[in-house]
């Protein structure tokens, strides 16, 4: 079945630019559009989407705050899954994707991003993998965890539920390594640290791995710059 596909801007001649390309996939259709993140929620009640395009600066209700209640399920959710959210942003490293990112989207993109950069990256987070670059993560977690509140005793209870092998590859994954590096680090099969990766997800209630970098940051794993 064809990937849904939502795309939330602003600006009518972007969102036609996409349309445009994703329309020439075979596996991608553009199910709906929006003009800010009220009308997306509004849309999203009674249209069924598997991705959500999403800028993040527009008016009346911006992409952090829809991004925040689509994935907080309280829009868009059939049998409790809800759409994922690609933040769309035009300059890199803006605290709106790091505040989206925080809100559950399942990474983010530069708006000039090569179309099949964008068409990978709508296929990867369909399929429940996150689409931001780890050097791209680690860059964005070290200029804004410092906005950061001290992380909590609670929060730290929750990361103690890890084992000592899911901690170390949560601290990985957080310093920018990929699957592959990490199980070259580890001396472990690739299809080996997958499942500690989603291991780690689960129990940690995380919808991918951008959140559990952001959940790594927030407890003081690991900080930012070290």
């Amino acid at each position: 079945m064809a990937i849904r596909v939502m795309l939330v801007d602003d600006q009518v001649l972007l969102r036609t630019g996409f349309r445009m390309v994703l329309a020439a996939q075979p596996d991608m259709e553009v199910v709906a559009e929006a003009g800010d993140g009220a009308e997306a929620l509004e849309v999203l009640r009674s249209t069924r989407v598997d991705v959500v395009l999403m800028d993040v600066r527009m008016p009346r209700l911006d992409g952090v705050e829809a991004t925040r209640q689509i994935c907080g399920g309280e829009e868009g959710g059939r049998d409790g899954e809800g759409p994922r959210v690609l933040i769309l942003t035009t300059f890199d490293l803006d605290e709106y994707a790091f505040a989206a990112l925080k809100a559950g989207a399942s990474g983010f993109m530069l708006k000039d991003v090569p179309p099949d950069e964008l068409l990978g990256a709508i296929r990867a987070v369909h399929s429940g993998d996150a689409v931001v670059a780890p050097s791209t993560t680690r860059r964005l977690l070290d200029r804004f965890t410092p906005m950061l509140p001290s992380s909590s005793a609670p929060e730290r209870r929750e990361v103690d539920k890890l084992t000592d092998r899911e901690r170390e590859v949560l601290l990985l994954v957080a310093q920018g390594l990929s699957n592959g590096e990490i199980a070259a680090k580890l001396v472990l099969s690739e299809a080996t640290v997958k499942t500690h990766v989603g291991r780690i997800l689960t129990k940690l209630g995380l919808r991918d791995r951008v959140q559990a970098v952001v959940l790594a940051y927030e407890t003081g794993l690991v900080r930012a710059g070290g």
